[in-house]
């Protein structure tokens, strides 16, 4: 759900001229393998971009061809690569010592892509604003610290106070609804909207039952392609007749 919706924010945000300036502030290792030993292990690419890659819905179509033409499935930093012009640029932080590496090694010797092994929440204090005017902030935390929701809350936060004319988008898990409301509650931003694609109901606090992305000021028309994008993830993911949900919400306007 998150790429899907990551190569539609960045074509909306492309359909003007001016460069952008792009940060991904959990890059990860950029590519993984789905034939090795621990994706065979996990399954979960069988249940999820496997069962999208054949009679594809034309709200997928841009997607599934980009991962296709990329080969190795494709973390955010290798998507976002793919689809930047020539005058667009992008930086990753990537706290881990092996996941930063192989960004590196990934990125090695391109001139539109800047690779820091840093902190993520100080990369939103040190790397902001760019030069570049327009632009979009990918936040995707591990979500392994209790805390986790109160410092992306903070996060968007001082990303919002330094880059006022910036797309944030923040990814988020979906267990149980508490958590998930607590945090729009903290988020003190106008013109933000939710997108979610929900599996089963959240009520389970100890699995992930669905997940969202929160965008502060989506693109001209992007709601609507965003809820075509979950309208046709939910119709190869999930079961709308068990109750599963692909939900857009407005949290505030303009």
């Amino acid at each position: 759900m998150k790429h899907a919706l990551l190569v539609a924010l960045l074509r909306a945000l492309q359909r003007k001229p001016g460069p952008l300036f792009v940060l991904d502030t959990h890059a990860g290792a950029g590519r993984y393998d789905l034939a090795s030993e621990p994706a065979l292990r996990t399954k979960e690419a069988a249940d999820g971009i496997f069962r999208l890659l054949d009679g594809v819905p034309a709200a997928l179509e841009e997607y599934v061809a980009t991962v296709r033409g990329l080969g190795l499935y494709s973390g955010s930093p290798a998507l976002i690569r793919s689809l930047l012009r020539p005058d667009d640029r992008l930086a990753c932080c990537e706290a881990h010592p092996e996941d930063a590496a192989a960004l590196r090694r990934l990125f090695r010797d391109d001139r539109q892509v800047a690779v820091h092994r840093r902190d993520a929440w100080e990369a939103l204090k040190a790397l902001l604003p760019p030069a570049l005017k327009r632009g979009l902030v990918l936040i995707d935390p591990p979500y392994e610290d209790p805390r986790e929701f109160e410092r992306l809350a903070e996060g968007l936060a001082v990303a919002h106070a330094r880059f006022r004319t910036g797309v944030l988008a923040a990814w988020y898990p979906v267990k149980h609804r508490a958590p998930v409301r607590a945090f729009f509650d903290t988020v003190g931003i106008r013109d933000v909207i939710a997108a979610e694609l929900l599996l089963r109901e959240p009520l389970d606090p100890t699995r992930l039952n669905g997940c969202g992305l929160l965008i502060v000021h989506p693109p001209y028309q992007f709601e609507q392609e965003a809820q075509s994008i979950l309208d046709a993830l939910l119709d190869r993911l999930g079961n709308r007749e068990r109750g599963e949900q692909a939900l857009l919400s407005r949290l505030s306007d303009e």
